[in-house]
């Protein structure tokens, strides 16, 4: 798991991230139409939660998944975002407020690019990030409601803003987190008594 393999990819936790890349482009093309663009955003959640717990359950965590996944997320909701504002549904400003996690990862994204000693710390720590899948949700329910222009959207984007700060510092914490030390072998158990103890009574 120390290296990047082109293989890893057509592992069944590489095609899900993958598959947000399609799944990106008919998000722009029916934005226009919310309901089907609603289709294209419950498939991009559903492959997110498959790839890592797919990945966790059949021990198919590898380097490459570790970079490929955060970087399909961040190009969904990229082009998510430009979608709403291209379509008059969301206003430039409000691309920042939406994207707060994913602007706090670029810079990691890019160091787990180049160092391998991070991407061995990130593919260490293999559970799932309660704060990430938290933004995840507030974005979603903030672009459900830009999609329809619900009323409430400035308040989901201020609660979307905050809880991508709270995931971004989560992420970061265990990048840089060192990796959990392997457990101590267990001590060999004392002879019982009568076992095989050398005789003194002579």
């Amino acid at each position: 798991m120390n290296r990047f393999h082109a293989r890893d990819l057509l592992l069944v936790p590489g095609l899900l991230s993958l598959a947000r890349v399609p799944l990106a482009v008919a998000f722009a093309l029916t934005v226009h139409l919310p309901a089907l663009a609603f289709t294209m955003l419950v498939l991009a959640g559903v492959t997110d939660v498959l790839d890592g717990w797919y990945a966790r359950r059949h021990g198919q965590v590898t380097m490459m998944g570790t970079v490929i996944d955060p970087i399909t997320d961040k190009l969904f909701v990229g082009v998510v975002v430009v979608s709403l504002v291209v379509e008059g549904s969301l206003e430039p400003v409000h691309v920042l407020l939406l994207s707060v996690r994913e602007i706090g990862e670029v810079p990691m994204v890019l160091w787990l690019s180049v160092s391998r000693r991070a991407r061995e710390r990130r593919a260490a720590h293999t559970s799932a990030n309660v704060p990430g899948k938290l933004a995840t949700v507030l974005q979603f329910a903030t672009v459900c409601a830009a999609l329809w222009r619900f009323a409430y959207v400035r308040p989901l984007l201020v609660a979307s803003a905050a809880g991508g700060a709270l995931a971004a510092a989560s992420y970061w914490y265990r990048a840089l987190r060192p990796p959990p030390a392997p457990a101590a072998p267990h001590a060999r158990p004392d002879a019982p008594d009568g076992g095989d103890r050398p005789d003194r009574s002579s």
